[in-house]
């Protein structure tokens, strides 16, 4: 090897020794960025001149210097007071996008078609509503749209200020009223209810009341939408519940019966056995209840307090009747080689031929990974293994700038001869 190609061996190792400098630093600079994956310096020889190649004598007279990520590094999940924050243990990225130019709060943003993936869940609600990063960008889900059901489609998340309270699913019909008289004859009676099916639609139930014949006591209930869906219910003769279907009922057991039909399916509550409280008779022909409302256990009503997040990537309302109701899912995306991806600015990445296409998990699923809540994941810089190879590259380049100044005596000396 010459001196001139010394000269260039050395400028390689000074410029790789550069590369691994800059990646240690840019870990050291990131070690407390959340969602941070730290990178390594690879080096390599290279033989830049083949010509004793075919004398088995060639040698590497070169080094070259690349930068390895490792996004399939797992940071340390650490607890975070951002009651929205995610972190993710396991293999998944969540899907985000970024708004094209400027927003503000009166207009709508408009998004970018390229999809990108991070692993920074500090999330936060901007003054739009979208849940946002740290690093801004905008954190996409399914949504629950305005008849209750999930999209299928991933679309920004999106939370208005104002969430309004859907109400929830009857599964209990309840009535309290004489609907009759002990001394009636053939007398015919409707209650009726507003019930709400899963999705809060609400359509009315009623059913008929019909008195017997034959027996004044003796009722029979039955759907108004279906009359087979019936019951016959005796009372006694103060007017309170004595059976429902013939049954032998003890005083104070419950007296149901059962409905079924749209919204769905549902329990009739009559009252309990012996007792006037719930259905029952006048004993004054005149004193009963003509059209009596029912009630339902479905709860109409609800104060929009705020948002939560959940382990398996639901975002939720809380309302201040102590309930929670679904607004999103957050689903994680996950590649063949997560190593491949390419990194872009704010702790984002995008998808590569060499990563493979993205497939798109529910929470917990495929190697998805779980997710903790009010957390975060803590960058993956090992501050003492990076201070320790730092030195060594410190090192590594003041030997190389020592090869120089030796080639740099060596050609001084060559040309003193020929003075």
């Amino acid at each position: 090897m010459s001196i001139i190609n010394s000269l260039n061996t050395a400028v390689s190792g000074l410029n790789s020794q550069s590369h691994a400098f800059s990646d240690l630093s840019n870990n050291i600079a990131n070690s407390q960025t959340t969602g941070y994956k730290a990178a390594t310096t690879s080096f390599a020889d290279y033989v830049t001149s083949n010509d004793l190649a075919s004398d088995g004598e060639s040698l590497s007279d070169s080094v070259a210097a690349t930068t390895r990520q490792h996004t399939d590094n797992q940071g340390m999940v650490v607890s975070s007071t951002n009651t929205l924050a995610l972190a993710i243990s396991g293999n998944g990225f969540f899907n985000v996008v970024q708004p094209t130019g400027s927003t503000t709060s009166s207009t709508a943003p408009t998004f970018s078609s390229q999809q990108f993936y991070t692993r920074n869940g500090d999330f936060s609600q901007n003054n739009q509503g979208y849940l946002v990063n740290t690093s801004g960008y905008y954190l996409e889900g399914y949504q629950v749209g305005s008849e209750g059901a999930l999209s299928s489609t991933l679309s920004p998340i999106k939370i208005s200020d104002s969430v309004a309270f859907q109400p929830t699913k009857s599964t209990i019909v309840s009535l309290s009223a004489a609907i009759g008289s002990t001394s009636g004859a053939e007398g015919t009676n409707t209650s009726t209810a507003t019930a709400y099916d899963s999705k809060g639609n609400a359509q009315e139930v009623s059913l008929n009341w019909k008195q017997s014949s034959t027996d004044p006591l003796v009722w029979t209930v039955s759907n108004s939408a279906d009359s087979s869906n019936s019951a016959t219910v005796k009372f006694n003769s103060d007017g309170s519940l004595a059976s429902v279907n013939g049954a032998s009922q003890s005083t104070g057991s419950a007296a149901t019966f059962s409905y079924t039909g749209l919204p769905q399916d549902m329990t009739v509550n009559l009252g309990t056995i012996g007792s006037t409280s719930g259905v029952s008779l006048a004993t004054d022909s005149s004193n009963y209840s003509t059209n009596p409302t029912m009630t339902t256990d479905s709860v109409t009503s609800g104060t929009f307090t705020g948002l939560s997040m959940q382990s398996d990537g639901s975002v939720m309302a809380t309302f201040d009747n102590g309930l929670s109701q679904l607004l999103a899912k957050i689903p994680l995306s996950t590649f063949a080689d997560p190593n491949g991806l390419s990194a872009q600015n704010g702790q984002a990445y995008t998808a590569t031929a060499s990563s493979g296409a993205p497939t798109v998990n529910a929470v917990n699923t495929n190697g998805a990974g779980t997710l903790s809540t009010s957390s975060t994941e803590s960058s993956t810089t090992d501050l003492t293994s990076d201070l320790t190879k730092l030195i060594v590259a410190q090192q590594a380049y003041g030997a190389n700038t020592k090869i120089v100044t030796t080639a740099n005596q060596l050609l001084q000396t060559t040309l003193a001869m020929i003075q």
